[in-house]
């Protein structure tokens, strides 16, 4: 992992990258909640999916909005933080040209972010929204929605709420031509305490589901199990036989003040609550 600076309409753009070894591996940006209530790039949800796609063979990139640790600018509340996420694909796609597919990813206002910026992007393949702040944010501009995605919900939420975003992944799921599948981690609050695992493994299946459905591959007969397509798609870094998204025994290294160092490695990040 790497430290980046990207030029934006507002002034530099701090961020932090991983670069796949392969040079056709997807790619995915990851876009951390809101700002003005300590959102930055090393909120504990944002870094569990920022180490998600990177476990799954991407090369990823998470960034500050400006105004955020060393990103220039000030807070516009959507407008300029549209622009710095453009920003950061730009440089995300200049840099992996060859990559086969591009993913988006956020969390609560990075969510809302993140949607909008699938509307102006029809490169965007499919997207991951957590926590999408329903119950602040008007979302009828998903009319239609371009793309599958998935919508993840903490069941005990007191910031959001639960039904509104449930209500949400439905209309659009609704919609003709895309699958946004909707899951709801029952005892999560807003910031996951104690299921960041969950969360991990719930985005985790996703990603290897939604892969193996749109890569082509040689016809063979009898039905591949679900191991043999991790192993495809774990591009580096990976142990498939850990079965890492499957094992119920599998430790919770994102825990809140359990983490894995293997799996958490940025000795710089200072975790940060967001709301």
């Amino acid at each position: 992992m790497v430290e980046v600076i990207i030029n934006g309409h507002a002034g530099r753009l701090e961020g932090r990258y991983h670069k796949a070894k392969r040079p056709d591996a997807p790619v995915a940006l990851i876009l951390h909640p809101h700002p003005q209530y300590g959102g930055t790039m090393n909120n504990k949800v944002a870094y569990a999916l920022f180490s998600c796609f990177k476990d799954l063979g991407f090369s990823v990139l998470r960034f500050n909005f400006r105004g955020v640790g060393r990103s220039q600018g000030t807070f516009e509340d959507g407008p300029g933080e549209l622009s710095d996420a453009t920003m950061a694909l730009d440089w995300l796609q200049a840099n992996n040209p060859d990559a086969r597919q591009c993913w988006i990813a956020g969390y609560s206002f990075g969510a809302w972010i993140g949607l909008q910026l699938l509307m102006r992007r029809p490169d965007i393949n499919n997207f991951v929204a957590v926590s999408p702040p329903a119950n602040e944010k008007d979302f009828s501009f998903l009319a239609p929605c371009p793309t599958s995605g998935l919508i993840i919900q903490g069941g005990q939420d007191d910031i959001g709420e639960p039904q509104l975003v449930s209500e949400l992944a439905m209309r659009l799921n609704s919609q003709r031509h895309i699958d946004v599948d909707f899951a709801m981690i029952e005892d999560g609050d807003h910031m996951y305490n104690g299921h960041l695992v969950d969360l991990y493994k719930v985005v985790g299946n996703y990603v290897i589901s939604a892969l193996s459905k749109k890569a082509p591959a040689k016809k063979r007969r009898g039905r591949r199990k679900k191991s043999e397509i991790a192993e495809q798609l774990l591009l580096e870094g990976g142990n498939p036989d850990d079965d890492m998204l499957d094992d119920e025994e599998y430790e919770d290294d994102f825990e809140d003040e359990d983490y894995d160092d293997d799996m958490l490695d940025d000795e710089d990040d200072n975790f940060d609550d967001e709301e």
